[in-house]
């Protein structure tokens, strides 16, 4: 670690003191929390940014701004201030935006805290020098950064699949692939120099981000999620998506009934209309 850089020394600032006051007005908490039906239902855009300097306690917010610290000096000093920061938000917004996208059905999730952003910070630095030694957690044992890159990408998206946890692992996968995108697009030498393990980190995102944007039955989300910090877990949870996915598959066979009458279904429709009927 370095110096702490001048725009990651104001966004520690301003994350402590919009935090301390989250934890003193619990208005202002609900206000700019991240809530899927405030953003999609009563356009309350704020909130995409405003959670983000919100946190549920001390540790949470100690922890998102020791990594910040962490990991910041490296890309502040490459991009300079104005890039920075703009990873850091570009980073933020995205995070979010992935979680909107995921729980665009789950009115009542929420969510609040820097996660995203400061994942897209620890990716833009890993995009930098991959092969520098982190040691997650403070545990002794030293792995190069690229290793943690994957094992990052591959744990958020066990996390977002087996929605066990009160983690928002949306967020943080969505903000580490906005950061190290924004890094290569900011310094495009950074893929041709470190392109092995780069596409190493990004392929799992993408091609994830893809399943679940083409097939989203895939992810067997239908969770009633509560007003905590990230979503809460339900062991129905893939009973309900399957029930729901069966709803739509009957559904597109009404239609088809009424376009076009019940002997346009093949024997396979027609045994599965008499499954969904049951």
């Amino acid at each position: 670690m370095s110096d702490i850089g001048i725009v990651t020394l104001v966004l520690i600032v301003a994350n402590f003191i919009f935090s301390y006051g989250g934890f003193l007005d619990r208005q202002l908490f609900e206000k700019y929390k991240f809530e899927v039906d405030g953003i999609l239902m009563h356009k309350e855009y704020a909130r995409l940014l405003g959670s983000g300097f919100l946190h549920v306690g001390w540790l949470h917010l100690g922890f998102n701004m020791f990594s910040l610290y962490a990991f910041s000096w490296m890309p502040e000093i490459l991009f300079g201030y104005w890039q920075f920061a703009l990873i850091y938000f570009a980073s933020l917004i995205g995070g979010n935006l992935l979680a909107l996208f995921i729980h665009r059905n789950h009115g009542d999730y929420s969510a609040v805290g820097a996660s995203g952003a400061v994942s897209g910070v620890i990716f833009a630095a890993i995009a930098i020098f991959p092969s520098m030694g982190i040691h997650p957690f403070g545990i002794p044992i030293s792995m190069p950064a690229w290793l943690y890159g994957v094992i990052f990408v591959l744990f958020s998206i066990y996390g977002i699949k087996s929605a066990r946890d009160n983690i928002g692992h949306e967020a943080h996968l969505g903000g580490a692939l906005v950061g190290m995108l924004a890094a290569i697009a900011l310094e495009p030498d950074l893929l041709k120099h470190n392109y092995v393990p780069i596409l190493g980190i990004l392929l799992p995102c993408l091609i994830f981000i893809y399943l679940i944007a083409t097939r989203p039955h895939l992810l067997l989300i239908d969770v009633s999620f509560g007003k905590g910090r990230d979503n809460h877990y339900d062991p129905d949870h893939k009973y309900n998506a399957q029930k729901a996915l069966s709803q739509k598959e009957l559904d597109k066979l009404l239609d088809k009934i009424r376009r076009k009458g019940i002997n346009s279904l093949t024997p396979k429709e027609k045994q599965q209309l008499d499954e969904y009927s049951k």
